[in-house]
């Protein structure tokens, strides 16, 4: 019996799987036995005509092919390699000590990439799991990204069988360089592209809303735009994704990861991603689920990037209140009968939206169509409790089209930037925005007469305690982009001027 070692993903979790084989006396068969899904049960005609078109002949004998454990579902034809090299070297005596064989098999014996490769040994490699694997050559470019990992990559069945047999090395690859500029902070790296295909120079006049979208980019603050229609709205969210942070390595991998999950094309380029689905996609297709394997939604998929919600009060009652959770918690838990998978949202939110549902609401040259009963019912659309856990708000004037562009992303970029490695710097592992209670204890310190002002607005205005703590985070990241060890007063009442009012 020769054992080899693969991996399937449950969730988002790879687990690890024995390829276990006997010949044994009886009938001329082969079989595959595990809970081994259908990918895996077509895997026998790929790894036959593999074998056969590589010198191999099968044996008038049963051969039996066990995935263990057996009570584990597993599924994916990168399981193609791992059985045809367990047939093949059944029996010669190998030492493949810790490594793991991954890789599609072609009728000829070529060995294929699949999606799941990646995601499988970075869920390995963060559990250190994994010290030496044998991948598709063509996997190479992507799978380097991965530090601490010794790949063998091959282009064929034959090329796999010589590798384990020790007779040739396999193509080596040494860890790649992310695109991009690197920073260093506190002995960390960070990378980050200076690429803006769509500029804030093109945003005529609105100063305070981008001056909002400046503090939002800064922090990974929640924010939401009310206009007319035409105001700028959708141009300022599309162009805040390419002022963000910078990104480590490890956001790099694990927003590829969840981009190959949900059947993404991958990038491994530092630039986050941008999520902005219709106010007419369903529920599933936001938060992720399925009948029976929980499949990835919009919110994962915008993890360490944007989600943008245009036109705001259009999505369904379901979606909105169920959009509380990945905002608060930053994670999202779907539970299925046969899966329970967790994900996790440290998106920020961008939301727009119309003041009334015929948008003139807010206009001095054309008249609203609206009554105060529809203007009320569109503005109740929006709970309380989720407006709470939106950061900023504000309120944009009607298009300029004779205003003069003020600032371009470069410039926004370098104060993100800035304001990032102060954050850094002081010791967070969390953006401003994302800060939990302790965070916020630790790091958002008001000098005293800022507390005196943060007691009056709690006196003046009602602020809830979670009012309190989004008003402390929006003001620390305004004081980073001063550069200020304190949150001073001014700086509070800049924050609580980005505040919804009402």
């Amino acid at each position: 019996m020769k054992n080899l070692l693969a991996a399937t993903l449950d969730g988002l979790e790879a687990k690890p799987v024995d390829v276990e084989t006997t010949f044994t006396k009886g009938l001329p068969a082969f079989g595959i036995v595990g809970l081994a899904g259908n990918s895996i049960q077509e895997s026998k005609e790929r790894v036959k005509s593999a074998l056969l078109t590589n010198g191999f002949s099968f044996p008038p004998l049963r051969i039996t092919v066990n995935l263990s454990p057996s009570d584990l579902g597993k599924s994916g034809s990168h399981f193609d390699l791992a059985i045809a090299l367990a047939i093949a070297l059944q029996n010669e005596d190998i030492q493949l000590e810790n490594t793991y064989v991954f890789g599609e098999l072609g009728l000829d014996g070529r060995v294929k990439d699949t999606r799941s490769i990646f995601p499988i040994l970075l869920s390995l490699k963060n559990r250190s799991l994994v010290e030496k694997a044998i991948v598709p050559k063509e996997s190479l470019e992507s799978l380097s990204l991965i530090p601490g990992i010794e790949y063998a990559g091959v282009e064929s069945l034959s090329e796999a069988i010589s590798v384990c047999k020790g007779e040739v090395a396999g193509s080596r690859v040494d860890a790649a360089p992310v695109e991009g500029e690197c920073i260093g902070v506190s002995g960390d790296s960070f990378w980050l592209l200076r690429e803006y295909p769509e500029d804030f120079i093109d945003v005529k006049g609105q100063e305070v809303a981008k001056r909002a979208a400046l503090v939002a980019a800064a922090g990974m603050h929640n924010i939401l735009m009310e206009g007319s229609p035409g105001c700028g709205k959708s141009m300022i969210a599309k162009r805040m994704r390419y002022i963000l942070p910078p990104m480590s390595l490890e956001e790099i991998l694990h927003l590829n990861q969840y981009a190959l999950l949900g059947d993404e094309a991958s990038s491994f380029r530092p630039v986050r991603p941008f999520r902005s689905p219709h106010h007419s996609a369903s529920k599933p297709s936001i938060f992720g689920g399925g009948t029976s394997r929980a499949r990835i939604g919009e919110v994962a998929l915008a993890n360490g990037g944007i989600l943008f919600f245009d036109e705001f009060p259009h999505f369904s009652k379901t979606v909105l209140e169920a959009l509380r959770e990945p905002l608060q918690d930053h994670r999202v838990l779907i539970s299925r009968v046969n899966s329970k998978v967790e994900y996790a949202t440290r998106f920020m939110f961008v939301a727009a939206q119309n003041p009334c549902p015929c948008g003139n609401l807010l206009s001095t040259t054309r008249p609203c169509r609206c009554s105060d009963l529809e203007v009320k019912r569109y503005k109740q659309r929006i709970s309380d409790p989720l407006l709470d856990r939106i950061e900023i708000y504000v309120t944009m004037q009607e298009s300029e089209t004779d205003a003069a562009p003020s600032v371009d992303s470069a410039a926004m970029q370098e104060q993100v930037v800035s304001a990032f490695i102060r954050q850094k710097e002081r010791g967070q592992k969390r953006l401003n925005g994302k800060l939990d209670e302790h965070g916020i204890q630790t790091y958002c310190v008001l000098e005293p007469d800022a507390e005196e002002v943060m007691h009056k607005a709690v006196a003046n205005f009602g602020l809830s305690h979670r009012g309190v703590d989004n008003t402390k985070k929006v003001a620390r990241t305004i004081a980073d982009l001063e550069g200020s060890e304190k949150i001073a007063r001014r700086h509070l009442l800049e924050a609580l001027s980005l505040r919804r009012r009402g």
